[in-house]
C-alpha cells in the first residue's frame, strides 16, 4: 500500500495534468481494494467482534477509525469528481487532484499508523487466537462476496502498474 501511496503522491506532484488513466486506476484501487476490501472488513467484521468484547463502537479508537474511513471516502469522491471535469476544466481538475491526492496520501499514512499502533494491538488484546483465525476466514469470505474471485489479483496488478513508474 505504501508504494501505491508513493505513486499517488508522484501523480499529485506532477506539474501537468497528465496520466488521467493512472488517476483513474489509483482511484479504482483505493475505492475497491483499500476501502471495499480492507476498510469494510474492519467495519463489518473486526469492529463488531471487538465491540462484543467491550470495545465501544462510538468514541474511542473504533469511532475514530469509522470517522476516518468516511473522511477518506470524501477525498476519493473529490478526486473522482475532478476526473469528470478534466476535459472541460483541466486547471480546476488539476488543482483538485493535486490537493486531494496529497491530502489523501497524508491522511492514509496517518490512518495506517493508527491501525498498526493502536487498533490491531487492541484487537490482539481482546480477541483470542481462535477468534482471530475465525475472523481471518470471515475476511476471506467477505472479500469473495464483496469484490469477487480473482479481483484481489486484479488490484495487485494495478498496484504494480501504478508503482512501475518509480
Amino acid at each position: 500500500m505504501e508504494e501505491v501511496l508513493n505513486a499517488l503522491e508522484r501523480l499529485a506532484r506532477a506539474p501537468e495534468l497528465s496520466a488521467l488513466d493512472q488517476w483513474e486506476k489509483a482511484i479504482d484501487f483505493i475505492r475497491n481494494f483499500a476501502d471495499k476490501c480492507h476498510h469494510l472488513k474492519e467495519e463489518k467484521l473486526l469492529f463488531p467482534a471487538m465491540e462484543e468484547h467491550g470495545v465501544p463502537l462510538e468514541g474511542g479508537p473504533l469511532g475514530v477509525m469509522l470517522m476516518e474511513h468516511e473522511e477518506g471516502r470524501g477525498y476519493v469522491k473529490a478526486m473522482a469528481a475532478a476526473l469528470t471535469i478534466a476535459a472541460k476544466d483541466p486547471a480546476a481538475a488539476k488543482k483538485t487532484l493535486q490537493e486531494m491526492g496529497r491530502a489523501y496520501v497524508r491522511f492514509l499514512r496517518e490512518h495506517i499508523q493508527k491501525e498498526d499502533d493502536i487498533l490491531f494491538n487492541m484487537a490482539d488484546d481482546v480477541l483470542s487466537g481462535e477468534e482471530q483465525k475465525e475472523l481471518l476466514r470471515d475476511f476471506e469470505e467477505h472479500e469473495l462476496k464483496e469484490i469477487g474471485s480473482g479481483v484481489h489479483e486484479k488490484y495487485l496488478a494495478i498496484a504494480q502498474e501504478l508503482t512501475a513508474g518509480r
